[in-house]
């Protein structure tokens, strides 16, 4: 078989102009012939900042409208919170919703009153809330549930009585409970049944803290949330505890 002559032209008219380059010349050329436009590039990245952006947007509103920071002010609660500690607030544990709103929306359906559903549960005694005072005041408190609907809440010897029972708190030092109807009105304080939609709350250091014994029960709708996790300092890093009643 005859070997083509590299000499004859018409054998280097068949040669591929790629023959001719060298390997750093062809990868150059891949490397140009596949990037982009200084326009489209330009557009792709400001494209990527946008959605960054709006994601970042969307998950902060999304995390604010669940969990709340709050930075305890003041000695209400020590020695279990303290001055200037931080917790997050779950504004939805006590959301609830009447399922027979939706219900009402199929053709033919119309049931009547309310069928409440509450996702995560309701206020239980123990639980360390964020709420708005029925006072005039500017700032949240927090406090701790120890009445619920229908308890009669009363005080003896430094304790708590809550439907003529002794209330063991195991957060707190003791017989440290007074009350003296200190409120500003003529409401009975001290000696309370508290009514349906509401709480009577106290501070853990019962020696300084405004709270029902003051202002009277808290009505469930000036509760914005749980408390349910220490993040600073870090030495308090961790769930906020929750009595243990034994009920």
């Amino acid at each position: 078989m005859q070997t083509p002559d590299r000499n004859d032209p018409s054998q280097v008219a068949l040669r591929s102009p790629d023959e001719h380059q060298t390997p750093d010349e062809a990868v150059l050329d891949a490397t140009e012939d596949t990037k982009p436009a200084p326009g489209k590039s330009g557009l792709r990245m400001a494209r990527e900042i946008v959605e960054t952006v709006l994601l970042a947007v969307v998950l902060y509103v999304g995390v604010r409208t669940v969990v709340m920071p709050y930075q305890v002010d003041g000695a209400s609660m020590e020695p279990n919170l303290v001055n200037h500690e931080r917790v997050l607030v779950n504004r939805l544990a006590y959301w609830d919703v009447d399922l027979n709103t939706p219900l009402n929306w199929i053709p033919g359906v119309d049931r009547e009153g309310s069928w409440t559903f509450t996702p995560f549960g309701g206020v239980s005694r123990g639980d360390v809330i964020v709420l708005e005072p029925p006072l005039d005041h500017d700032q949240p408190y927090i406090k701790r549930v120890i009445g619920l609907p229908g308890d009669h809440i009363a005080f003896q010897d430094g304790y708590v009585q809550v439907n003529g029972e002794r209330l063991d708190e195991d957060y707190i030092d003791g017989p440290i409970t007074a009350c003296s109807d200190r409120a500003s009105s003529d409401l009975d304080t001290c000696d309370v049944i508290v009514p349906a939609g509401a709480v009577y709350v106290l501070g853990d250091h019962r020696d300084n803290s405004q709270d029902s014994r003051y202002f009277g029960v808290v009505p469930e709708a000036n509760i914005d949330g749980k408390a349910f996790f220490s993040n600073w300092p870090i030495g308090e890093l961790g769930p906020i505890g929750h009595g243990d009643y034994n009920e």
